[in-house]
């Protein structure tokens, strides 16, 4: 099956291989060969790295779920996460019989991570806004708890904020009772449960008018469902399950279900490269190619990275659940 896929993309798209971006200079050289099969490319390097060598003005879509503490993905973090045994990530119990999925602690980020955040968003704004096209969209996964480190960066390096994307989703997060004091305060939560996740949406100012920028840079809005449906801010989304979660075993894996409408929707005219600077698994990726477009995915973790080489082809032919209309009142 991997093998079809990848002879079956390397035949398709033939003005949009990912490899056609350029890069600047020698300076590539630092990072090691990309993998490419047709409309997709992918690079074991760090994500600076990578945006520092790029031409300006060479990516025409960002789609990305970015580490936010920044240290879960660290090795020391990882190794906690392996072993299920502290660390940011919290391993919650089991809930009606189902073992939940691990999810990072971001109520114990210190002022410095804070702080660190703050700075991580900056650098990966000024650093997009440069190898975007006019009118390049970026839509990048967030946290009600967190989301506001994203967002003023972005708006202060120049990026118009064009609202959220809605992922409508019960992930288990939140709604526990006070840890150690269940039974005296059983009518107490914590916090909220979780039913939604945010997705910034920013673009790079459009020269001239839409329709001008279109025409030149093939971006500026987003696809339309169809003649008669825009695109909406809303989706309904079940988290990755089943054969997802067995063929790419990340901790922050996002369905395909979701994602294909994502990848479809940053790329208005189905023309032009999605990068995703933290491809993880590489579902992204796998979304973008589904949907038959080009695509840039970059990961620094190497056994992330295999993974995503593998799972990419898997993912892209696997068949979710059919989806929701973009923007339905009806529950998957």
């Amino acid at each position: 099956m991997k093998r079809a896929f990848r002879q079956s993309c390397q035949e398709s798209l033939p003005g949009m291989r990912a490899t056609s971006v350029a890069r600047r200079g020698e300076s590539s050289r630092r990072h090691a060969p990309a993998r490419d099969a047709g409309p997709f490319q992918i690079h074991n390097c760090d994500a600076f790295d990578w945006l520092c060598d790029a031409l300006p003005c060479s990516i025409h879509a960002v789609v990305t779920d970015p580490p936010y503490g920044l240290v879960e993905y660290s090795d020391r973090e990882l190794t906690k996460l392996r072993t299920g045994r502290g660390g940011v990530w919290r391993i919650p119990p089991s809930f009606d019989g189902h073992q939940r999925s691990p999810l990072p602690r971001f109520t114990v980020l210190s002022d410095l991570d804070k702080e660190a955040l703050r700075h991580f968003f900056h650098r990966l704004a000024q650093q997009l806004i440069r190898v975007l096209v006019p009118g390049g969209h970026v839509f990048i996964a967030s946290n009600p708890l967190v989301s506001y480190y994203v967002y003023d960066p972005f708006i202060r390096s120049g990026f118009e904020k064009r609202g959220e994307v809605i992922r409508v989703v019960q992930t288990l997060r939140g709604g526990d009772r006070p840890k150690n004091a269940h039974d005296e305060f059983s009518q107490v939560s914590v916090m909220p449960r979780s039913c939604w996740e945010p997705w910034g949406l920013f673009r790079k100012p459009c020269e001239g008018r839409v329709q001008d920028n279109l025409r030149k840079w093939w971006t500026g809005g987003l696809r339309r469902i169809s003649q008669d449906e825009p695109f909406r801010d809303l989706i309904y989304s079940a988290p990755a399950r089943g054969a997802e979660r067995g063929i790419a075993p990340h901790p922050s894996l996002k369905p395909q279900q979701f994602l294909r409408q994502i990848a479809r929707a940053s790329l208005p005219l189905a023309k032009g490269v999605i990068l995703d600077p933290f491809m993880g698994s590489g579902s992204t990726i796998a979304a973008a190619a589904t949907c038959g477009l080009a695509s840039i995915g970059l990961e620094k973790n190497g056994e992330y990275f295999e993974l995503a080489w593998r799972a990419i082809p898997e993912l892209a032919v696997l068949n979710p659940v059919p989806p929701q209309p973009n923007g339905s009142a009806k529950r998957l």
